[in-house]
């Protein structure tokens, strides 16, 4: 049986840990609050990105892989046996790391196939969990990312920021731009578009409303059959609680797969105080 790889970079927020004992090889995104540049997940976890967030006076960058970093992941892994590698994504409409995974792959030892989730954080992660899954039951390269691609297809990610002046001013709001969300609490719930750029959902006032109303989403997809859920959260774990006790309430049909931080690229964005979920139809 051949072996295959399996790549994925930092902002699918599974970390390094989860990664390490599945046997995924993580490439990591970088964070810089000025001069200061740190690897995603690797230098700066969850809890300490969010604290010197909220404490520095201007907003941090973040910077894709370059070619050479997957190109040193790629044949890290052929050195160790691998015989085809799948290398699976944020969406290349947000990022520059699709481009760059592309470009190393061009060279690589072993063939590469790359997965654009068109998603973020724990969607991404659905795709990787998706593909650890099929590869550890012995599937080849073909169905590995075939299963990647399909839950990426499948899968919904809604989030509620407490403000959207992350994202606009780190220019990843796309047709969520224009939403007035600074008076009268007004609080975002947005989306990914299929082209993988962030949308508008609904603009709700107050956070336990629009939890509700994502809820509500989530049950009306889970009513023709239930569906796999992560719920993701930016260092807030109380509101990925009440995150949950919405989903309940609202009588949604789901199987939680994991609650998890939003890692600090994603989190640049997304700022301090956001919730939401990524599901997809179980199989």
């Amino acid at each position: 049986m051949s072996r295959i790889g399996i790549v994925a970079d930092s902002t699918c927020d599974l970390g390094p840990e989860w990664l390490a004992e599945h046997d995924v090889k993580m490439v990591p995104l970088k964070v810089l609050f000025g001069e200061e540049s740190s690897l995603d997940w690797v230098d700066m976890d969850p809890d300490e990105f969010y604290r010197k967030l909220q404490s520095s006076p201007t907003l941090p960058k973040t910077s894709q892989p370059s070619p050479a970093d997957f190109a040193a992941a790629y044949a890290e892994l052929a050195e160790q046996g691998c015989e085809e590698i799948v290398s699976i994504h944020l969406s290349a409409a947000l990022s520059g790391t699709f481009e760059s995974a592309t470009m190393a792959a061009a060279d690589a030892p072993v063939p590469i196939r790359i997965v654009d989730t068109k998603r973020v954080s724990q969607a991404t992660a659905l795709s990787v969990r998706a593909a650890v899954e099929a590869r550890d039951a012995g599937a080849g390269a073909d169905e590995i990312e075939r299963l990647a691609r399909e839950t990426a297809e499948s899968s919904r990610l809604y989030f509620v920021l407490d403000t959207l002046e992350y994202v606009v001013k780190g220019g990843r709001a796309g047709k969520a731009a224009g939403l007035a969300a600074s008076v009268l609490n007004i609080k975002p719930v947005l989306t990914f578009s299929d082209e993988g750029t962030v949308e508008p959902f609904k603009k709700v006032k107050g956070l336990k409303k629009a939890m509700g109303e994502l809820a509500a989403q989530v049950a009306e997809d889970s009513a023709e059959g239930p569906v796999a859920l992560t719920i993701l959260h930016g260092a807030a774990p109380h509101l990925a609680d009440g995150m949950r006790a919405s989903l309940d309430l609202a009588g949604a049909d789901y199987t939680l797969v994991s609650v998890g931080s939003v890692g600090a690229v994603i989190g640049t964005y997304a700022g301090p105080g956001a919730v939401g979920v990524a599901y997809h139809p179980s199989r």
